[in-house]
């Protein structure tokens, strides 16, 4: 492999063309003390921009990951660069948020770097993938399934983040490492064919190499491309979002005969679900659903969707431990969270009528014993309709009124234990109604 000629010159002029940051710019480099990192390190040597370097220790690798962090902390003292470490225990930040060891490294280092630059008045981070890592990525996103952004690589720019060698490949960084003589740190790691990026690194990239040898660069010149037609169609689905995805309160609604309509349904609907972190492979069972019956739920790491008559649903799922079970004690006037609910107890006087509204609940006061409870449906709920005269299941209740499951989601009960005192909005229990023998009146308003 010969040289790139001129490797400052190509880093310059990349920097350049994809304005990645200005002449006066400070910039935290992210060195991790491998070959990668290093050559980043002195190539922005070479440039008159204010540096600082930040090194994550992981504590993965025991005496290794120690070893890369003093070997980091050598080299900037060796050049008076100012230097921030973070030792992080991944291992319990991955078991805590029920993550892979990967992606907790990722979420970790890329969060810290931010509250330093942040912290520091740092214009840019600099991050050292290659081209090699873009092809990868490239073949990891394309081998589980994904949309256009996923086939777009890794980005030069976002947000603060610059990646100024993916116009090198690994080998060229190599050779500018022996040919300057910088020194480097080898992560074992990096040999484990057990991890995806690694087998796809060493075995099926070569294998690509050998049907083109320009497979590298044909890839990272095709994501350029891609990234393009992805900006015109996010912009096309923003400037046509209205249409598509319709926000009430805590939900986002989005109509399928509107959906139908397009010619690329499945691609616009990839779009409108993204920031909701639907999988393509789920986004192409809700497609496949359209057809079916509705009550279908399908799910992201942070939303839930469901399949209505006429509607996509989308809401998000509750932390866990995440109760909705709230408590009226007794004197309590007004209820502002979850709902909106106003409470007046007052003797019942002759000629008492009672209100016809269905947001407003009149109980026989002697009847309820305090603290009630605010709480949502459960399968195996039951209550005695006002005027029916016998036990019905609160779901035969809702399918009678042709509920979709969202709306009795959305449904709200009044209880005392476990007991339905009010179907909230909809209908008491015939148990608790006003009678001509009811001394005191506890009055409910609904404002929905």
């Amino acid at each position: 492999m010969k040289l790139m000629p001129g490797l400052t010159e190509n880093f310059r002029r990349y920097i350049k063309k994809y304005n990645l940051f200005a002449d006066d710019s400070h910039i935290l480099l992210a060195i991790s003390g491998g070959i990668d990192s290093m050559v980043m390190a002195d190539l922005f040597g070479r440039l008159p921009n204010p540096l600082s370097i930040a090194h994550c220790n992981f504590m993965l690798r025991g005496d290794e990951s120690d070893q890369d962090e003093e070997f980091v902390r050598q080299y900037a003292i060796s050049l008076d660069i100012p230097l921030f470490v973070k030792r992080f225990d991944t291992s319990a930040f991955a078991d805590k948020h029920h993550i892979s060891i990967q992606m907790a490294a990722r979420k970790m280092r890329y969060d810290w770097f931010n509250r330093l630059a942040e912290e520091n008045r740092m214009d840019v981070i600099a991050v050292a993938h290659n081209m090699d890592d873009l092809v990868e990525t490239f073949l990891i996103n394309l081998s589980r399934g994904t949309g256009l952004r996923g086939l777009t690589g890794i980005r030069p720019k976002q947000g603060k983040i610059i990646r100024p060698l993916l116009f090198a490949t690994r080998e060229e960084i190599t050779a500018w490492a022996t040919r300057k003589n910088i020194a480097f740190r080898e992560d074992s790691s990096n040999q484990m064919i057990k991890y995806v990026r690694n087998k796809i690194r060493h075995e099926i990239i070569p294998l690509f190499r050998e049907i083109n040898p320009g497979f590298l660069p044909s890839v990272a010149e095709t994501t350029i491309r891609l990234q393009g037609i992805d900006r015109f169609f996010s912009n096309y689905v923003q400037t046509n979002l209205a249409g598509y995805l319709q926000k009430f309160g805590d939900r986002f609604v989005i109509p399928i005969a509107k959906l139908r309509e397009s010619e690329a349904a499945e691609a616009v609907l990839f779009e409108l679900l993204r920031p909701f972190r639907f999988p393509p492979a789920v986004t192409f069972k809700i497609m496949e659903s359209l057809d079916s019956e509705p009550g279908k739920k399908f799910f992201s790491p942070s939303h839930r969707l469901i399949k209505d008559r006429e509607h996509l649903i989308i809401t998000a799922i509750p932390e866990r431990g995440h109760t909705e079970k709230y408590y009226i004690e007794e004197g309590n006037t007004q209820l502002t969270h979850p709902v909106i609910l106003h409470l007046e107890s007052f003797e019942k006087q002759p000629g008492f009528q009672i209100p016809s509204d269905r947001n407003i609940a009149v109980l026989d006061r002697d009847r309820l014993q305090f603290p009630l409870i605010l709480r949502k449906w459960r399968e195996g709920d039951w209550f005695i309709p006002l005027g029916l005269g016998g036990i019905k299941k609160l779901s035969d209740f809702f399918v009678d009124r042709k509920l979709s499951l969202d709306e009795k989601e959305q449904v709200w009960l009044l209880t005392q234990g476990d007991e339905i005192i009010w179907v909230i909005g909809m209908q008491i229990d015939d148990r608790f109604k006003i009678t001509e023998n009811t001394r005191k009146v506890l009055r409910v308003e609904y404002l929905p």
